[in-house]
């Protein structure tokens, strides 16, 4: 049964990539708006308000990451007042890791969601080992060597975080940056594309992909990836900015988004028009949330004024 249900959500994923709409109903088909026998140089799609073709995206996204890589984590606090880290801790809240669990990390860039990763089960696993070591003052010394016996042979595996990006110079940013503050045991570097994953099936304890998935160009084909190597009952978490709809708050957001972020891009960062795309990539964005999310049962688990976690766990 778990297994046809799991089945189901993949033919679920597939049928978006094909414009088909699921309903509790059934099953209802739409005219695909995509030709196939176009090519990636053919078909087009958004970078920003630009209509470009695929291909052209990819090279466009590539490039503005390869450029702001350097500045990347100050423009985040620049930007965002530090909040970010706020909702980069909400994440980890929301996800509740346990000691053994295997996170991969797409788009993760500077590795900000793996360090808080590994952070927050070390922390887990301190505190299973004092509550561990209160239980044992109640016990025989018989009772706590066979306790130690059984966590030895027992216990869980050390968890590990993957952090995998299609842009070179992101990671390398981030091997610094884990190197600088002492993170090493567990931690790994992948160059890879979330629309064709480098990993084998069923490898994955959790998926996350933090202000990422709005510059991948299939999104269907990204999360059919997540599915494939989570393992069965693996969640897939998303954060993402989200619409604003108050309407004084989303003037007030649009403003500070046109007329002073860019700014920032190319005093900071001295790139106007990256930050100029990551603007637009965000307007952009929300209604293929509405579009591409829906579809799955997505929940909203936490939402902010600006920011929207979107939590799944896939079938067992």
């Amino acid at each position: 049964m778990a297994a046809s249900v799991r089945l189901l959500v993949r033919q679920a994923i597939r049928l978006s990539h094909r414009n088909i709409t699921v309903t509790a109903a059934g099953v209802s088909a739409r005219p695909s708006c995509r030709c196939f026998s176009e090519s990636a140089e053919e078909r087009s799609t958004h970078f920003g308000f630009e209509t470009v073709s695929e291909a052209e995206k990819a090279k466009r996204v590539y490039k503005v990451f390869e450029n702001v890589a350097q500045k990347y984590d100050i423009m985040n606090d620049a930007m965002s007042l530090g909040i970010h880290r706020l909702w980069k801790d909400m994440l980890l809240h929301a996800m509740h890791p346990q000691p053994g669990a295997r996170l991969l990390d797409v788009a993760g860039g500077t590795g900000d969601i793996s360090f808080r990763f590994l952070e927050y089960v070390r922390s887990q696993r301190e505190r299973q080992q004092r509550r561990a070591v209160r239980f044992g003052q109640t016990l025989s010394l018989q009772d706590i060597s066979n306790s130690y016996s059984t966590i030895e042979t027992d216990g869980p595996r050390e968890s590990t975080a993957v952090v995998c990006d299609i842009n070179k110079e992101m990671l390398k940013v981030g091997k610094e940056k884990a190197e600088s503050l002492g993170i090493t045991a567990g931690l790994s570097w992948v160059v890879g594309d979330a629309e064709e994953l480098p990993f084998d099936d069923d490898q994955f304890d959790i998926y996350t992909i933090a202000f990422g998935i709005r510059n991948v160009t299939h999104i269907d084909q990204a999360l059919q990836e997540a599915l494939r190597v989570l393992k069965p009952g693996g969640r897939f978490m998303c954060l993402e900015f989200s619409k604003v709809t108050n309407p004084l708050l989303a003037r007030l957001y649009d403003a500070y988004s046109f007329q002073i972020i860019p700014v920032l891009g190319e005093v900071i960062a001295g790139d106007w028009k990256s930050y100029q795309y990551l603007v637009e990539s965000i307007r952009k964005f929300p209604s293929q949330v509405r579009q591409i999310y829906g579809l799955y049962l997505i929940s909203v688990i936490s939402a902010l004024t600006l920011i929207t976690v979107l939590n799944f766990k896939f079938p067992s």
